[in-house]
């Protein structure tokens, strides 16, 4: 079996992503949409039958005065990632990339490595022995993700470090959190959160809190929770534009591809948050929250709401996104592992992200200026 890959319309990918039960929100043809910074192409891969097996979208960032580019597929491809040969696939998307001018290639390959079931999370942050969640024993392992790694080493791939202490790395997280609805029930999903949890759901309902659904006039009063939030959290926030452009641009796509969901009490909008459907796949994307009136419970009830929509949906997976390595307690973001790991569900880890370097100088020139920024 060998493997042709030419560029496609964002029709014949968007109708290979409605073929598969979970295709990531960055690999999908709007989200070249989002990102007008990035040139976005959509590559497809082709059997010998002519058959299309597989699809990428791949950002190309242009470097300043040089007809060069750095080439990202962002928690991509979407292609047979348990293929006992991956050099079929991947060879041909370096030869194009290559003749683009591509010096150096940036992919996520959306493979699991291993699973913490929340027992084993909090366990971790209780034990004062544990610092990181990646030395902690997992409760379950992917072993061909490692034959996976292995196989890209071989090829001349360079995997990515997590970056930072907390574990978030420069481009998408490692480390996520995830609830699994597949073959259960609401009820047996509520069963698995923690009597916080629970309690804090019973608590917003009987206080009133009511989630409802907002429109595009919403996200600028998302977006100023958004950056009450940012100023305690500490990280810098996107700017409102980057928002309203991803509404426009996916909900063009499909209308459920991205919702906006407030949390009101009594007049006023305590809690919002943003989410990403593409198949059977279900993401917490963005959450904001205001300080006053916490004693209401509006994330849980916000969260609650939006695991039941997706339910309805026919999600097989929740997933609450990015997550600390860290066990530290005296890192700000622990509090936020800890609300997810009351979910129930599991913390998982993805394979990361991985380099090709097609031009070394350049290759090297940007990680040195990357490390220095």
């Amino acid at each position: 079996m060998s493997y042709r890959l030419k560029v496609i319309t964002r029709e014949e990918h968007l109708a290979f992503v409605t073929t598969c039960p979970s295709v990531s929100h960055m690999q999908v043809p709007s989200w070249g949409d989002v990102k007008p910074d990035w040139r976005a192409e959509s590559l497809g891969w082709f059997d010998d039958d002519d058959r299309l097996v597989g699809v990428g979208l791949v950002l190309l960032r242009p470097l300043p005065k040089l007809k060069r580019y750095l080439a990202y597929l962002p928690e991509g491809p979407a292609i047979d990632w348990a293929a006992t040969d991956l050099k079929l696939w991947l060879e041909p998307m370096l030869a194009y990339l290559k003749e683009r001018g591509v010096f150096s290639v940036k992919m996520g390959p959306p493979v699991v490595a291993r699973r913490w079931s929340a027992e084993a999370v909090k366990a971790a942050i209780a034990d004062p022995q544990a610092r990181q969640l990646r030395d902690v024993e997992a409760t379950a392992h992917e072993p061909r993700a490692f034959d996976l790694a292995d196989q890209l080493r071989r090829m001349g791939w360079q995997q990515t470090e997590p970056g930072g202490e907390d574990g978030f790395a420069a481009g998408q997280p490692r480390y996520v959190f995830q609830v699994s609805f597949a073959g259960r029930t609401l009820e047996e999903v509520q069963r698995d959160f923690n009597q916080q949890w629970r309690r804090n759901i019973k608590k917003a309902d009987k206080a009133g809190v009511k989630v409802v659904q907002g429109g595009y006039e919403d996200l600028t009063t998302f977006y100023a929770l958004y950056v009450e939030t940012a100023k305690r959290d500490r990280f810098i926030p996107r700017p409102l534009a980057y928002f309203q452009r991803m509404w426009t641009v996916l909900r063009a796509e499909r209308e459920d591809r991205m919702r906006l969901y407030l949390a009101h009490h009594e007049g006023e909008v305590l809690a919002a948050a943003t989410m990403l459907t593409v198949g059977e796949h279900v993401w917490y994307s963005y959450g904001a929250s205001t300080s006053r009136k916490r004693e209401v419970q509006p994330n849980n009830a916000i969260q609650w709401r939006m695991m039941c929509d997706a339910y309805e949906l026919g999600a097989s997976i929740y997933d609450f996104r990015g997550i600390t390595d860290t066990l530290d307690e005296d890192n700000h973001l622990l509090g936020l592992l800890r609300f997810k790991a009351g979910a129930g569900g599991q913390a998982v880890e993805y394979l990361g992200e991985w380099d090709y370097p097609l031009n070394k100088v350049l290759h090297k020139a940007l990680d040195l200026y990357m490390s220095r920024r």
